[in-house]
């Protein structure tokens, strides 16, 4: 990526204004999202074997990455902080499953895979007229928030310093290589056999998608989001509590089947995002808590490894190791941004945003 200057790389904190970090540092959290985010989107929750990883990152990292990288990037610069990267996150979920792989609308796309058999139980919540499982859309666009994009983001730059942690990686060349490689990488999905599956959605369901992509962007680019508001004085619970929190969510999601389901997994949601917003008005609020809540969805992930199967066959032992790699790789990562956080006040490193 160039190292050219750019306004929005002028944010620095107080201390050493106007220095620019070496193009190595600038480059470290940029590949590191590049690699994490589709490592985490595809292979936390036990999607594939252990020889999956590698071939994974290299063919998803173009789409999944960049998606991150270009998402972070947009909020940072627009200071609009996390309501900014959720909403946005949003969007490309629907763009992602609606439109690339279009896996959404596809009712045979897992067919191939040993997640055939949920197919019926997606077509209890399938919504007249748009051909799609509300179900679906909820576990699809839902981990592409959590999974693909936030957890991705708060993990990179929990390891950041706090002169860092808001600011900036790339210039606008640098913004424009990573859009490049997002648009190949989408574009290699679309196309793949593999990828959409020669499957192509009704214009119905193609301005369906559309429009609530450029609502959800319309959304996220408000200018409230970027509106300084002062820290309020209440009551914020551990950091850990919140990641609890996050982790009981996610565990209530899952057992009620059909329309039922999805009104459980929505109120919860609802709930749990409310409670995060209110808590993170408040000046004790930390960096921490942030962690807590975006790792929280990677850690779920990990524990269930263990139960569900890849999406192609695997031997036990294959499947075994790859879902111990898994628990091995979440551990490192999730604890050394904690312990990167070691020396920061429970309130310090960061804002509201």
């Amino acid at each position: 990526m160039p190292s050219e200057s750019d306004p929005a790389d002028s944010i620095t904190s107080s201390r050493g204004a106007g220095r620019r970090p070496p193009l190595r540092r600038r480059l470290l959290p940029v590949v590191s999202l590049l690699l994490l985010a589709p490592w985490a989107a595809e292979c936390s929750w036990g999607g594939f074997a252990l020889d999956g990883f590698l071939p994974v990152v290299i063919a998803l990292g173009p789409m999944y990455g960049g998606a991150a990288i270009l998402i972070r990037e947009t909020s940072r610069r627009l200071g609009a902080g996390w309501p900014a990267i959720v909403l946005l996150a949003a969007a490309f979920g629907v763009l992602q499953a609606g439109l690339v792989d279009q896996s959404l609308f596809n009712p045979g796309y897992l067919d191939d895979t040993q997640y055939a058999d949920t197919r019926a139980a997606a077509e209890a919540s399938l919504v007249p007229g748009l051909g799609f499982s509300l179900r679906q859309a909820f576990d699809y666009v839902g981990n592409h928030i959590l999974l693909t994009i936030c957890a991705p983001i708060v993990l990179v730059e929990s390891f950041l310093g706090a002169d860092r942690l808001h600011r900036p990686w790339l210039g606008r060349p640098g913004l424009a290589v990573v859009g490049v490689l997002y648009l190949l990488g989408s574009l290699l999905v679309f196309s793949s056999p593999e990828g959409r599956k020669n499957f192509l959605v009704s214009p119905l369901q193609l301005t369906f998608a559309t429009v609530v992509i450029l609502a959800l962007v319309a959304a996220a680019l408000l200018p409230r989001w970027r509106r300084s508001r002062p820290r309020r004085h209440r009551r914020v619970p551990p950091a850990l509590g919140v990641g609890l929190l996050v982790v009981l969510a996610h565990l209530g999601t899952d057992p009620t089947p059909g329309w039922a389901g999805v009104g459980v997994a929505l109120a919860l949601a609802a709930t749990v995002g409310g409670l995060i917003a209110y808590w993170s008005a408040g000046v004790n609020w930390g960096q921490r808590h942030v962690l807590a809540a975006g790792s929280a969805s990677v850690v779920s992930a990990a524990a269930f490894a263990y139960l569900v199967p890849p999406y192609s066959p695997a031997s036990p032992a294959a499947a075994l190791a790859g879902d111990i790699a898994v628990s091995v790789i979440t551990v490192a990562l999730v604890g050394g941004a904690w312990w990167r956080l070691r020396g920061a006040s429970p309130a310090g490193h960061v804002a509201a945003g």
